[in-house]
Parts: structure tokens; sequence; C-alpha cells
């Protein structure tokens, strides 16, 4: 049987300055490539519907234009009214924040590690996740009285049930092959949880985090309109509801801008930075 033999043939390629990169994109498109471009787009155009809408309506009472807020926000950030305020409610949440972290750590802990812990925690989350934080707040008023105490309880609460389930769903993901090699390592208790589970559900307990984060946030700003003062100083809810009674609307939304600010800085500067340099580097989440 003779076999014939295909001839030879050489293709040729296309010379690379042909190829499109992303230098020789033009600059409109390179910039549109970036995220944060194209979230001020959509920041722009939401400003730009609003200041439409309100010279619609032509009502400031009801809903003040876009420059008029931008000009009442731009006034108390400098005379340092809502510096003020917002630290006051950053201090607050975070005291609140971390001792529901803490909490939660140590309520997953238990219950990757007893029989006892596991029921524990299907029965309180059960129990207590879908109560709202606000319907405790005049349990709390009658339990702690007029101070901080009662806000750190709500925030507590707010934190403590999302985290733990996130927490404990992220332990209950980790492979079997890691928990055979801790084991053989001899590690028991805290540290088998430390060592081992805690890396390998990092991104679980991540989302936990800044679940935790968004609910307190939210939790906090309306105890502030519905409790008000604490100890005589007031938060950012409390800034809202001074200036909704006053009928300043520009200013109640120079507050309401205050709380998105604060939410999107927090998102950014600490959650997207510690995926970014943690599971993102590690290969464990996109």
């Amino acid at each position: 049987m003779s076999m014939t033999i295909r001839p030879e043939f050489e293709q040729v390629l296309e010379p690379l300055s042909d190829i499109r990169t992303e230098r020789s994109l033009p600059l409109a498109q390179r910039l549109w490539q970036q995220a944060i471009v194209r979230k001020a787009a959509i920041v722009a155009l939401l400003a730009a519907l609003w200041e439409v809408a309100a010279r619609i309506t032509d009502n400031d009472l009801l809903l003040p234009t876009f420059s008029q807020t931008t000009r009442a926000f731009g006034a108390d950030l400098l005379s340092g009214e809502l510096i003020g305020k917002a630290g006051i409610s950053v201090a607050l949440l975070l005291q609140g924040y971390l001792l529901g972290a803490a909490l939660a750590f140590l309520l997953t802990a238990l219950a990757v590690s007893t029989r006892f812990g596991r029921d524990l925690l299907s029965t309180l989350t059960s129990m207590f996740n879908p109560l709202p934080a606000i319907a405790l707040l005049p349990l709390a008023l009658l339990w702690f009285g007029l101070g901080k105490l009662s806000l750190i309880f709500v925030l507590v609460h707010s934190v403590l049930w999302p985290l733990a389930l996130a927490t404990y769903a992220g332990f209950q993901g980790v492979p079997e092959t890691l928990r055979m090699g801790g084991r053989n390592y001899g590690l028991r208790g805290l540290r088998y949880v430390v060592l081992i589970l805690v890396p390998s559900a990092l991104p679980a307990i991540l989302s936990g985090l800044r679940i935790g984060w968004a609910f307190a946030w939210r939790t906090l700003i309306a105890a502030e309109l519905f409790f008000g003062a604490s100890s005589g100083k007031g938060g950012l809810g409390w800034y809202i509801f001074q200036n909704r009674n006053e009928l300043y609307t520009d200013k109640v939304f120079a507050g309401l801008i205050s709380v998105v600010l604060i939410g999107l800085l927090v998102e950014t500067l600490v959650f997207d930075s510690l995926e970014r340099v943690t599971v993102r580097r590690w290969g464990t989440q996109r």
C-alpha cells in the first residue's frame, strides 16, 4: 500500500503591527475599560436625572436640586458639622461591629467543634436571624436606658447572625483532605479552626463581614433616626432627623449622601482591598 506524502506548506502570519493592542485603542475606549470611569458615568447620569426631576417638580421642600444639595453638603462639610456627626456614627458602629464579629466567630468555632454547638447555632439563627434589629430597640432602651449600650446591642444583633451563618457555611465547604491533614498534624479545637478552617473559608467569611457591615450601617442610621442623640451627641441619623423637623430638605439629602459615601468608601477601601490582597491574590476567588 503506497502512502502519499503531503506537501509542506508555509503559513504566513500577520505582522504584530497589525494587531490592536490596548495602547493602540483610542483614549476614550481605554478610559471606558476602567471600572471607576464607568461607575462615575453612572453616578453622573443619576445626578443629571435628579437635577432634571427637581427642576420639573420646582418644589425645594419636596425635592431640592442636586446643585442645591451639593452646596448644603459642602457648607456643612467645611463647617465640620457633617464630619463630627459621621465620626460619632462610625465610632459607635465599630464598637458594635467588632463585638458582633467576635461573638459570631466564637459561636461558629463552637459549632464546628461540638455537636451541641451546631445545635445551638442552628437554633439561635433560626430564631433571631429573621428578627429585624430595629425591632429590638424598644427593648434595648428599656434594658439599657438612653445611652450607647442600647445602640450597640442592636448593632451586635444585626452583625452576629448573618456573619455566623456565612462563616459556618464556609467552614462546611472546607475540603475533607484539608480537614484530615489538620487532624494528622494534631490540630484540635481553636488551633484547628484558626489554622485550617479560617484560611480555607476566607471568601465566605469576607462575604459575611461585608453583609454584616451593610446590615449594621443601615441599622445604626435607622436607630439614630428613631432613638435620637446618645448622651447628648447624635450621629448622621440624628442630623437627618433634625433637619427634617426644621424642613431643611437639602440638608436631609446631604446627610443621605454622607451615608452613601461612607458606605462606598468602606466597601472600596476596606473590603475590596482586603479581598484583593487575600482571596483574589491566592486564586480562591475571581
